[in-house]
């Protein structure tokens, strides 16, 4: 916890004058009850009471002065607030290798059920846009803060030939660019974005060694650094999935490694999901990431509530136990 005008605190210096104060005249009336002769007079005129009852207000009184002067202090926290304007591109991979059905249903199916449970998850204040790829990529829909298309597309995803992860990281990076320029003119800058890419094998154009090359995933990732565009990636499916192409069964482990250093060259984060559940659990996670931002929020409203009640209830209790306060 901080403060925003901690001078307020100096305040607290009075209210420990204040108890010393209280502590002092306490004692003063024992000496004045000492120099009382007739005792049963003096019971009369003024009875003992409990402990408790004869200090407790006094101590209501004092705490919630303590309370009050901390929220006088504009005392702040670390909390949890919805992100807007943020934009997040996410992009699956929608190459024959995600028929495999060591995912069940399948990758795609198992995919396409999460990634519209992600959108679902996002805070409303955060745009979504889609794309996929295969061979090439295609912007399926733009940024946008209505969730409805982006699930509509979801839904329309079918299989094709090939894998270009590179070309699909430089499609988002351009997504993002057009969309913050369009929304550049409210003088506030472009909005932070993120891209979240899913798939489960090693890219195949320009080739399987062709990370490097201008168009490759790991020259896109760099270019995502550089942009301060991180790219999370999901590798999706295990070691022994199988697909039928042509006849013919054949083999689709999940490539780890690659996606692993896209993730790493672009400042993103590495996550495996080899089910449908693990899927879910890693976009809730996303989910919580991406439409959540951690800021310095003001919290003095639960202290000035607090120190308000306080002094109510030693209030009341003065007014309980005597004419006058004590």
């Amino acid at each position: 916890m901080s403060f925003t005008d901690p001078w307020w605190l100096l305040l607290l210096v009075v209210v420990a004058g204040l108890v010393v104060a209280y502590w002092l005249m306490q004692k003063r009336r024992q000496r004045d009850v000492l120099k009382f002769s007739n005792l049963e007079t003096l019971e009369k005129v003024a009875p003992a009471r409990n402990r408790w009852l004869r200090h407790g207000p006094t101590a209501l009184m004092l705490v919630a002065l303590v309370l009050l002067t901390i929220a006088s202090a504009g005392p702040t926290a670390e909390a949890q607030v919805p992100r807007n304007r943020a934009t997040v591109i996410l992009v699956i991979d929608i190459s024959e290798s995600m028929r495999a059905t060591d995912v069940a249903p399948s990758r795609l199916l198992a995919a396409q059920t999460a990634a519209k449970a992600f959108a679902d998850q996002l805070t409303p204040g955060i745009n979504l846009g889609l794309i996929s790829f295969a061979g090439t990529a295609a912007v399926l829909v733009s940024p946008t803060v209505d969730r409805a298309p982006v699930k509509r597309a979801i839904d329309g995803l079918h299989t094709a030939e090939s894998t270009a992860t590179g070309e699909a990281i430089f499609a988002g990076l351009q997504s993002i660019d057009s969309f913050s320029q369009a929304l550049s003119g409210g003088g506030e800058g472009p909005p932070p974005a993120r891209i979240v890419l899913m798939s489960d094998g090693k890219q195949t154009v320009p080739g399987p060694d062709g990370e490097n090359e201008p168009r490759g995933s790991f020259t896109a990732a760099r270019k995502a650094a550089e942009k301060k565009i991180s790219v999370s990636t999901i590798s999706f499916g295990t070691l022994f999935g199988i697909v039928d192409i042509k006849g013919q069964r054949i083999p689709v482990p999940v490539d780890d490694a690659s996606l692993r250093q896209v993730a790493q060259l672009s400042g993103g984060q590495f996550f495996t999901a080899a089910s449908q559940q693990e899927l879910q659990q890693v976009y809730a996670t996303l989910g919580q990431q991406i439409g959540y931002e951690t800021k310095q929020v003001d919290i003095s409203g639960r202290w000035l509530v607090a120190g308000t009640l306080l002094a109510m209830l030693g209030l009341a209790g003065a007014f309980a136990l005597g004419r006058r306060l004590p």
